[in-house]
């Protein structure tokens, strides 16, 4: 039995157990669906799937609690699924392993999904335990909402009837959040001709190590981007030494900062012992540049079957000065809120081949007219070299509301429980609220949780300590939700 079963509360943890077992990568939604809907089917409330694949529960009201307002509790089903290199964890069939190292969860070498999955069971644990006074609570857990919000952006208007939206996707415990960034997936592609391989030798480069993270909440960390680290070397490999571009793989999700990127090169023999050189000093030049942020970087050549064909030099010469020249990181901080992000963008997957090229970002910004901005300067820069360039996946920014009264109800019981105040933030993280806003203006929005660090990566991990009073949070504000 999990360890973490034992903690407190323990409807709400072993829920999170439960959950943990069930294999949910993004895209793949169908088992944690079924999860769900045979858990409703258990505890005995209502629960369907909607026209955007996500479902939806609805449990009637406390007696003598008929006239509150209706609330919505809302997460998302679906979890990054990232790992460290030795790991052989299969999201697609095996479940997360957990561990408890000094009051944090963790997984076993990737991410833990606590990201939302600690929402969902607090939505669980609420639509399971008999003994909570509250109005009519519906809940909304989404699909696919680290892949670009495809759940929520494709849910039917009309089907549900709440008042306040309470999201429960926040990071930090004691922290509300009013407020968060849109965001639109950027990707370039280019096909072209592959040539043969004249050269003698060929070796696979490999960043690695560093320690990626979420490409909202820690885009202004200072954290290295793996591909914008790589093509600084790869750039001074063909100047210096005329190498040729075979391959090149970096990232593997768009709102990941990517922690790893490696490039096939060929090369004549006698020219590998000054490419090692040459990789030794810029591992030293990135250890230095990104010291105290960036401790375990690794940048090493290994000898490889020589590939039968390469980028074209002309095609070559143009990818690595587009991907050199791409925007990457913090665009702009909100004039108002100078502590927060206001624009920025991820370079996050690079993936060549020796006849065709693609190139995807997430940019991100709370501002529509930046957002648009940052994305056109990110097409223009691919555009230039003659790559195809598609945005998709918009979504707007949530505009802070600082007098909502579901806010204020929660800043009342956070100060009554703890003995100080909570403090109202906004993210530069993208969360569902303002598309469900779009589709139901009315509701009173806020988002909260308790604290998770590392997300989106392997050492994604949650505090145990704030996990009980987030949840004594909850359940108090629902009782004290005001009437209609």
């Amino acid at each position: 039995m999990s360890e973490i079963r034992n903690l407190k509360p323990e409807t709400l943890w072993r829920n999170f157990d439960d959950l943990t077992q069930v294999p949910r990568p993004s895209g793949l939604p169908e088992k944690v669906q079924k999860f769900l809907l045979d858990f409703a089917a258990r505890v005995g409330v209502e629960s369907y799937v909607d026209a955007g694949g996500n479902v939806v529960m609805r449990k009637p009201a406390t007696p003598g609690y008929e006239n509150r307002k209706t609330v919505l509790l809302q997460a998302h089903m679906d979890m990054v699924p990232q790992k460290t290199p030795d790991s052989n964890h299969n999201f697609e069939t095996d479940p997360i392993v957990t561990h408890i190292v000094d009051g944090w969860v963790y997984a076993n070498n990737t991410t833990l999904g606590a990201d939302d999955g600690i929402g969902v069971a607090a939505i669980m644990a609420v639509m399971e335990d008999k003994t909570l006074k509250h109005g009519v609570v519906e809940a909304l857990i989404t699909r696919d909402e680290e892949t670009g919000m495809y759940g929520v952006n494709e849910m039917p208007s009309g089907e549900l009837h709440s008042d306040i939206l309470m999201n429960l996707d926040s990071e930090t415990w004691g922290k509300f959040v009013i407020g968060s960034a849109g965001g639109v997936d950027v990707t370039s592609t280019l096909e072209y001709k592959e040539v043969v391989n004249n050269e003698e030798a060929a070796v696979k480069v490999t960043l690695k190590g560093f320690r990626g993270g979420h490409s909202g909440l820690e885009i202004n960390e200072g954290r290295a981007n793996a591909n914008k680290e790589m093509v600084r070397f790869v750039r001074n490999a063909v100047t210096e030494l005329g190498v040729r571009l075979a391959s090149w793989e970096g990232g593997n999700m768009r709102n990941a900062i990517p922690f790893k990127a490696e490039v096939v090169l060929a090369l004549p023999h006698e020219k590998i012992a000054a490419l090692k050189e040459m990789v030794a000093r810029q591992k030293a030049l990135i250890e230095d540049e990104f010291k105290g942020i960036e401790p375990n970087v690794e940048f090493f050549v290994e000898d490889v079957d020589k590939p039968a064909s390469l980028v074209p030099v002309d095609v070559q010469e143009k990818l690595i000065n587009a991907i050199y020249a791409c925007h990457n990181g913090v665009l702009r901080m909100i004039p108002s809120y100078p502590d927060v992000v206001e624009t920025s963008s991820n370079l996050a997957i690079i993936h060549i081949e020796p006849t065709k090229a693609s190139i995807m970002i997430l940019a991100r910004s709370s501002r529509e007219d930046m957002r648009d901005y940052i994305a056109a300067q990110l097409e223009s820069c691919f555009n230039m070299i003659g790559m195809k360039t598609i945005c998709s996946g918009q979504y707007g920014g949530w505009d802070p509301n600082p007098n909502s009264e579901i806010l204020n109800l929660l800043k009342k019981v956070y100060k009554e429980q703890n003995g100080v105040e909570g403090i109202v933030q906004v993210d530069h993280a993208g969360l569902e609220c303002s598309v469900i806003l779009g589709k139901y203006p009315g509701m009173d929005v806020v988002s909260l949780g308790p604290t998770l660090r590392s997300p989106h990566t392997a050492k994604e991990r949650l505090e145990i300590a704030t996990v009980e009073p987030f949840w004594k949070l909850l359940v108090q504000t629902l009782e004290e939700i005001p009437v209609k």
